[in-house]
């Protein structure tokens, strides 16, 4: 029988020497099951949660719970668990890269591997990895970030490690259908990408994003969601550059049907709008889910740096073949990390518990909405 959070990545390149075959011949996982064509029986839910930014405040917290040997990110997490196990798909964000086993340290400070161990066990399937630090340690820290996703069982999409790497698309297993994950960053910091690997990470090119997210389509991909890496720092409301990206890619279709059926934003630091475009749902900053102390664009400390939603999106399947899987429900979830405790916060149970997050609760919800949101059905989760 077919778990229902199997994944698999299948070669662009070889897209369309192989596409009749594709619908129903995906690559094998690791325990030898295939992933045949899902029937169109039932629907799926898919959460995403904003950025992880492994800030040393966030791993010396994770050293502690460790008991002081290794690190243990489980319990900073736990409070995203319920969301993230209960979907059928729970996609993150992870906004840097990591450090050599044991440690986090290395040239560059980067997150110690254990985070992705606590992902998983948290219930996450997938992270984009496409951001401005993914190259802050070069190739090296790509390919250590990747095999120490590899290790865990945890899936990503933005950069690579080869070539043939880069040219796949990662299809996961959403209840019955198939969702494709394509990630993409607006820039990368430092020298740029390695000398002979323009490949390493996913920049942002509208006709690039289209054509993968066809080609994903081809590959028997049911949903297409993309990931960006876009906007400007500490602003609420989304960029002209950003409003008119999600205008285009939205309106994309082949025969008939959007190229893309979801869009999930990073980068922000705080929590943007969500915005249906074009009947499709777009978050336009989903802000940071896990991140130390941080610091504006005019260097004053903003809390606003360690507040996020967790969104959620119902699909149901086609009502016909070749249609399209529709969103039926769109909730929001406001978090915070406590950074005193080291811990996500989900901010309305915290005040169904006493806590005076008022203020928060209110904040998140006023910029989430601020685009019209709640007049095509955005309510807020529990």
């Amino acid at each position: 029988m077919i778990g229902r959070r199997q994944r698999v990545a299948l070669a662009l390149t070889a897209l369309l020497a192989a596409a009749a075959s594709c619908q129903n011949h995906a690559r094998q996982n690791s325990a030898g099951a295939g992933l045949p064509a899902p029937p169109a029986a039932r629907g799926f839910t898919l959460v995403a949660s904003g950025e992880i930014l492994p800030h040393a405040s966030v791993t010396d917290r994770a050293r502690f719970d460790a008991g002081g040997s290794g690190y243990d990110f489980r319990p900073m997490l736990s409070a995203a668990e319920p969301a993230a196990s209960h979907a059928d798909l729970a996609l993150c964000h992870l906004g840097g890269v990591y450090g050599a086993d044991g440690d986090h340290g290395g040239p560059v400070p980067g997150a110690p591997p254990q985070l992705a161990q606590g992902l998983t066990a948290a219930g996450y399937d997938g992270c984009s990895t496409a951001s401005e630090h993914a190259l802050d340690d070069g190739a090296p820290g790509i390919r250590r970030t990747l095999e120490a996703m590899d290790r865990a069982g945890l899936q990503h999409a933005g950069t690579a490690r080869t070539d043939a790497e880069a040219g796949s698309v990662t299809l996961l297993r959403a209840g019955l259908a198939r969702v494709a994950h394509l990630a993409y960053t607006y820039a990368t910091a430092g020298p740029g990408l390695p000398p002979g690997q323009p490949w390493a990470v996913n920049l942002i090119d509208e006709q690039r994003i289209v054509s993968d997210a066809r080609a994903a389509r081809l590959a028997g991909a049911d949903v297409v969601v993309v990931s960006l890496h876009w906007g400007t720092a500490w602003q609420d409301a989304p960029d002209a550059a950003q409003v008119a990206l999600a205008d285009r890619l939205t309106a994309s279709r082949t025969n008939g049907r959007p190229d893309v059926d979801l869009i999930l934003g990073t980068h922000a630091h705080v929590p943007q709008a969500y915005e249906k475009v074009n009947g499709t749902w777009v978050v336009y900053g989903l802000g940071d889910q896990i991140a130390g102390e941080m610091y504006n664009d005019r260097g004053v400390r903003d809390s606003r740096g360690n507040e996020s939603t967790l969104a959620r999106f119902t699909f149901a399947p086609p009502t016909r073949p070749g249609g399209r899987w529709r969103v039926t429900r769109a909730e929001f979830v406001p978090q915070m990390y406590d950074l005193d405790a080291g811990r996500v916060v989900d901010v309305d149970r915290a005040i169904a518990r006493g806590a005076d997050l008022h203020g928060v609760r209110d904040r998140i919800r006023d910029v989430v909405l601020s685009r019209g949101a709640a007049g095509d059905g955005l309510v807020t989760g529990r």
